[in-house]
């Protein structure tokens, strides 16, 4: 019945996600304010289509916030929904072999900027309680919130859960915006990095210099970043050289390392689907422990002085970067912050200045597999996928997840369908059309097992 349901809706499915995807709600530009409007507007819209008893647009100090609700009996247990509706940037767009912005179904994928991270997730959510809500199968409470800043680190929300606890008050959060080890091997996230972000800006001298006069006498300010960030990992061991940065990182534990290393993982594939000879990381760790268990450091972003075409012969005054560091349970986002800041100013040589200003941050997050919620999490993935799907760490970080365990005390589960090929944040991000049906037939029995 649930698989009729949604091959027969499917093109209005799509029509009503399609909608969504069309309005380009990018944060991280103030040009696109009017579109971060337009898309939660769009979003209360198509939750009362769906069949909540209320929904609204609720300001914040950022862009808008979309809560719906629909209360079957206060004293039942309740289910909050949380989602994105704000999306990265699209450039480059001459990498995009189709519109970022006009989703296009090709090679039984959906493409589009938005199509997993975290529109089509998010909308895996809408209509899993729409097929609940239409058939009379809704036995406990759901509530969503929908935010508009989860791409620029969730500036707004934390005040706004403050200001707002009993609105959000729940038994268990759910959230579709993590992926799986691949289609064929489905799988449930138990734990996710935390963050620390900053933007540094070395300076030599007050102005851009002729390099023939001035080469060889004066510093170039991206000499020296490239040196200062290349110095920060150890290039044998892969370990971050920062005094103090791996006081609170835990060890992993036996057992898991176990569980780990029973996981199927082809590491040619892996490289092959990278288009790389050789991978690099922590010295002692597998490639799956890497980026679920340990802390990484690397360079967003650089840039500085001359690049465009043809040549200028210049040392430049200025050169920038962005940093961040993916952190483990345990490591505090602001203890990190003042480490990363405190080595920068302390090894820097007096030929320039450092300026380094942190932007945002998050701490990790682990869910117990002996939540109730987590096992009826574990039995909807089971029934759609016909596989029981394993418990792994993700190396990547939502730092809301821990905020909301800290104000409304309660825990997330993370039941997520995105896969690595579907290119979140890059150009050509996309989403398997049977992923995406997958994924509403496995919340459909999350709620269903949640209920028993």
């Amino acid at each position: 019945m649930i698989k009729e349901y949604i091959e027969q809706n499917e093109q209005r499915i799509l029509d009503e996600l399609f909608s969504l995807i069309r309005i380009p709600s990018v944060s991280a530009k103030p040009d696109h304010k009017e579109d971060m409007g337009r898309c939660a507007q769009r979003w209360k819209e198509l939750l009362l289509q769906a069949g909540v008893d209320r929904a609204e647009i609720m300001p914040s100090k950022g862009n808008p916030m979309v809560y719906a609700e629909r209360i079957i009996d206060p004293k039942a247990k309740t289910v909050l929904v949380y989602g994105h509706y704000d999306v990265m940037p699209a450039e480059p767009f001459e990498l995009w072999k189709s519109q970022p912005f006009e989703p296009e179904i090709r090679d039984g994928r959906i493409w589009a900027r938005g199509a997993d991270d975290d529109k089509g997730q998010a909308f895996i959510q809408a209509k899993a309680f729409e097929y609940l809500q239409n058939n009379g199968l809704l036995h406990h409470n759901v509530k969503f919130i929908f935010e508009g800043e989860e791409e620029i680190g969730s500036p707004s929300l934390t005040d706004f859960c403050e200001e707002h606890k009993e609105l959000l008050a729940c038994d268990i959060i759910l959230v579709s915006d993590t992926s799986m080890l691949s289609a064929d091997l489905p799988s449930l996230t138990t734990g996710l990095r935390g963050l620390a972000y900053w933007q540094i800006e070395v300076t030599g001298p007050n102005h851009d210099l002729h390099s023939g006069h001035f080469g060889g006498a004066v510093a170039n300010p991206i000499n020296v970043l490239c040196k200062l960030i290349a110095d920060v990992t150890d290039p044998k061991t892969g370990r971050i050289r920062i005094p103090g940065f791996y006081d609170d990182v835990e060890d992993v534990p036996e057992e898991e390392r176990k569980m780990v290393a029973s996981i199927p993982f082809n590491l040619d594939k892996y490289k092959q689907s990278l288009d790389v000879e050789e991978l690099f990381g922590e010295e002692g760790y597998s490639t799956i422990e890497r980026t679920g268990f340990r802390p990484s450091f690397d360079v967003c972003g650089i840039w500085g002085g001359y690049t465009g075409d043809g040549a200028k012969t210049v040392i430049p005054s200025k050169a920038y970067a962005k940093l961040s560091c993916r952190l483990v349970p345990h490591q505090n986002h602001e203890k990190i912050a003042f480490l990363v800041e405190e080595y920068f100013r302390r090894v820097a040589p007096k030929t320039v200045k450092v300026k380094i200003e942190s932007l945002h941050g998050g701490e990790g997050y682990v869910c117990p597999i002996s939540l109730p919620a987590y096992q009826a999490a574990e039995k909807g993935f089971e029934k759609a996928f016909g596989k029981r799907p394993l418990p792994v760490r993700r190396g990547g970080s939502i730092p809301i997840i821990s905020t909301f365990e800290k104000i409304l005390g309660v825990k997330t589960i993370l039941m997520g369908f995105g896969l690595e090929s579907n290119a979140i944040h890059s150009p050509n991000e996309n989403m398997p059309l049977d992923l995406f049906k997958k994924g509403i037939e496995a919340v459909i029995n999350f709620h269903l097992e949640y209920d028993k």
